[in-house]
């Protein structure tokens, strides 16, 4: 057997009979190699992109699995297989299975409010086309928005149990109630909401609704077009004279 040598200053090591063996023959070769990695500069963009998308290729196999079996059939052997990728390169990017599931649900999250912002024009000037913009993104009107909602709905329950997944859920917590509720105050002030609509229960009603009917399209219970109406209805009794507000679309086509 070959002679182990620290892998900083070139010292005989001590080997254990069992265990791991050491790299450092002291702790400060291990500070002076800890500092060495420390200084080394960042990898350039192109690694920085490329690890991106493989991340992403990932947590879409989670996704994937999720919204056709339940989170409980995600494992890091699954993925992989779903991936198209070895076991190895899971574990490379996400360490643990449990650190996957965190991030594969940050991920989608963050990859549902880069599409509605991409989809909805921001336009505070017609705020029932805004608020009805908003509230069709939690409707399933195409594959990637049905995903997202079975992904969602089979993380939900896992995130009552686990502090983890909870604060991804819990992140942005109360933030689009919010934004519905400036949305409305400023329909008020500009005279175009119904006298005595409270904004901030309102926002919180129209949100908590629209998630529960998204939930029932991606059960079968409902239709889309049945919730779009809905939608319409609940945004015709909330604006004053609704009618000569302008049919403003504030979607991109």
């Amino acid at each position: 057997m070959r002679d182990e040598k620290c892998q900083v200053c070139g010292g005989a090591l001590v080997v254990p009979e069992r265990g791991r063996r050491p790299r450092y023959c002291s702790r400060a070769c291990q500070a002076r190699a800890y500092r060495s990695r420390r200084a080394q500069p960042a990898p350039p963009a192109e690694q920085t992109t490329v690890a991106a998308q493989r991340r992403t290729q990932i947590a879409r196999a989670v996704w994937r699995i999720a919204a056709e079996q339940g989170l409980e059939a995600v494992s890091l052997r699954a993925v992989a297989a779903e991936a198209g990728i070895s076991v190895r390169v899971v574990q490379y990017h996400f360490g643990s299975k449990h650190q996957l599931l965190v991030d594969a649900l940050t991920l989608l999250h963050e990859t549902n409010q880069q599409n509605a912002r991409d989809r909805i024009e921001a336009d505070l000037t017609d705020p029932r086309a805004l608020l009805s913009a908003i509230l069709r993104e939690f409707v399933p009107l195409d594959e990637q928005r049905r995903l997202s909602l079975r992904v969602l709905a089979a993380y939900y329950a896992r995130s009552l149990t686990d502090p983890a997944l909870a604060a991804v859920f819990l992140a942005g917590d109360r933030s689009l109630e919010e934004f519905v509720a400036l949305i409305l105050r400023q329909a008020a002030d500009s005279g175009l909401l119904r006298a005595g609509v409270d904004p901030g229960s309102t926002a919180d009603l129209l949100v908590a609704g629209v998630t529960g009917l998204g939930l029932d399209v991606v059960h079968g219970t409902r239709r889309s077009r049945d919730v779009l109406e809905i939608i319409a209805r609940q945004l015709d009794q909330l604006f004053d004279d609704a009618a000569r507000i302008p049919a403003k679309t504030a979607t991109r086509r």
